[in-house]
């Protein structure tokens, strides 16, 4: 039987593995790429659609397929973990902070992920640019980072790293040792600057569709 430590670690990783980056990647690549693309924002504007309305379709659509297939198969994982273990009401009691905790974590990846995906979808006419830069950015800072620690013996640039910084706040929701010697607070305000930058750039690029084809 698993200890509560344990299980801990393994909902952690079941929210940060590597399936939930390259799901990403296919999703949202090409979203708004297509669009640029093929000009079917025409179609889009020619109706009574704003560009908010379009913008927040995409995003939601995209959001929804992440969502339930990383909150789901994660709430799927718990919940088998207690159907076919035979546990009692004591210890649904005793992991739902857990769970709660995860549940959050899971969500914040799939806004995050959501908007750094939609916002490179949106800087190119191409799916397999998007997918690419997606990637480039979780696994390339998270390379840089993880060099510079090895170098400088410092944590402090994994806040540079979307990954990194959804794992550090999620492990602390969830309630276990962090990996990470720098503040809590540095990794909450990357991610906050990642979704703020990325929605950001959104915005100002779904702006510049035109109403005719490009």
């Amino acid at each position: 039987q698993k200890t509560a430590y344990e299980i801990r670690l393994s909902l952690v990783g079941s929210e940060m593995c590597i399936r939930d980056r390259l799901l990403t990647a296919l999703v949202v690549g090409g979203m708004i790429s297509d669009d640029r693309k093929n000009g079917t924002s025409a179609i889009y504007f020619s109706r009574p659609v704003t560009r908010a309305d379009y913008t927040a379709m995409k995003y939601l659509s995209s959001a929804v397929v992440l969502g339930f297939v990383i909150v789901f198969s994660y709430m799927l994982y718990y919940t088998s973990a207690i159907v076919f273990n035979g546990e009692g009401w004591a210890y649904l009691i005793d992991t739902l902070p857990i769970f709660l905790g995860g549940l959050l974590a899971g969500i914040l990846l799939v806004i995050t992920y959501t908007s750094i995906g939609m916002a490179l979808s949106s800087v190119s006419q191409s799916r397999f640019f998007a997918a690419i830069g997606f990637l480039a950015i979780i696994f390339g800072t998270k390379v840089v980072a993880l060099m510079i620690e090895l170098i400088f013996q410092t944590t402090v640039f994994y806040i540079l790293s979307p990954y990194d910084s959804l794992a550090h706040l999620g492990q602390w929701l969830v309630g276990i040792p962090a990996n990470y010697e720098h503040s809590l607070a540095l990794s909450i305000i990357s991610i906050l600057l990642y979704n703020a930058a990325s929605i950001g750039l959104l915005v100002t690029r779904v702006r510049s569709l035109e109403v005719t084809r490009e």
